[in-house]
């Protein structure tokens, strides 16, 4: 038997997806919520290429492609894809609230951040500064919650001028493409010198988690198709098995990691393809928030 609570959820889904989505555009089906704290959220404005794109899981079957195949830059991604949804609770996004009274997962490093008094609660006036944030930064719905893309834009915007600060990423005389899963950013540096970066990006999920420690750029493949999955991987850079940097068609920031690879924005990705070549380092450290 279904429990209300199911039974609530699954109508107020279809509720979101009825009221929010354009004329004429069909419903997809939206990503699972991740568990722990973050398991009763959803996307504020719904939108349906905010699906899970899979990855690779094994390592693909390596080949010098054709100066013909090399030649076709992939497409371009959908206007909108790359937004900044925020994943907010699933009563506020039905009620479309302006400004939430719920306390969100990332409470304290939002409170932090913003430099306002720490105590995990959420007030009228946490709201209005949270709500001023999400505003300039174009985050939506900017109902003042402190979900997860609010919390990973203010890591980013926190790491662009020293990603390093903390050390975290080994310096070498050589390129060395840092990534980092607890604040999900990549970055390259040569020395001291940052000369990528920092970007945002997603890493693996629980049961997929992007392999930490040390590895090397073996393939380079700008057109890539996922083998198992049968999904492009444009600008795939493999680093380890089937694990690679590249970009997908579809948001970045979800609740529900990769089944492995690094996924960036598609100009990011692009950009990274011409920094890094085969051969050149990878060094991954942290922990992604869920995993």
């Amino acid at each position: 038997m279904i429990s209300r609570h199911i039974a609530y959820r699954g109508v107020a889904v279809a509720i979101v997806a009825a009221t929010l989505l354009p004329a004429g555009v069909a419903a997809a089906e939206p990503p699972p919520p991740a568990a722990g704290p973050e398991a009763e959220l959803v996307p504020g404005v719904y939108q349906p290429w905010q699906i899970d794109t899979p990855d690779q899981v094994l390592a693909p079957k390596v080949y010098t492609p054709s100066a013909a195949e090399d030649a076709v830059e992939p497409a371009d991604a959908a206007v909108g894809a790359y937004d900044l949804v925020e994943y907010v609770p699933l009563r506020d996004a039905v009620e479309r609230v302006a400004c939430t009274k719920s306390t969100g997962p990332f409470q304290r490093q939002v409170e932090k951040w913003l430099k306002r008094k720490v105590d995990g609660k959420q007030s009228t006036a946490d709201c209005k500064a949270i709500r001023a944030f999400q505003k300039k930064q174009k985050i939506t719905p900017a109902i003042g919650f402190a979900g997860p893309v609010t919390w990973a834009r203010m890591q980013y915007l926190s790491a662009r001028k020293n990603p390093n600060a903390a050390k975290k990423c080994p310096v070498r005389s050589y390129r060395v493409a840092c990534v980092d899963l607890t604040r999900q950013i990549t970055w390259v540096q040569k020395g001291k010198k940052v000369v990528y970066g920092p970007v945002p990006m997603r890493s693996g999920r629980t049961v997929y988690p992007t392999r930490g420690g040390w590895h090397k750029i073996y393939w380079k493949h700008k057109n890539h198709v996922s083998t198992l999955y049968h999904q492009p991987m444009p600008y795939a850079q493999f680093f380890d098995g089937g694990q690679a940097f590249h970009a997908v068609y579809g948001s970045i920031f979800t609740t529900v990691g990769s089944m492995g690879c690094v996924n960036l924005r598609l100009g990011d990705a692009r950009k990274l393809w011409g920094v890094l070549k085969t051969g050149d380092r990878v060094f991954v450290w942290g922990r992604r928030s869920g995993t």
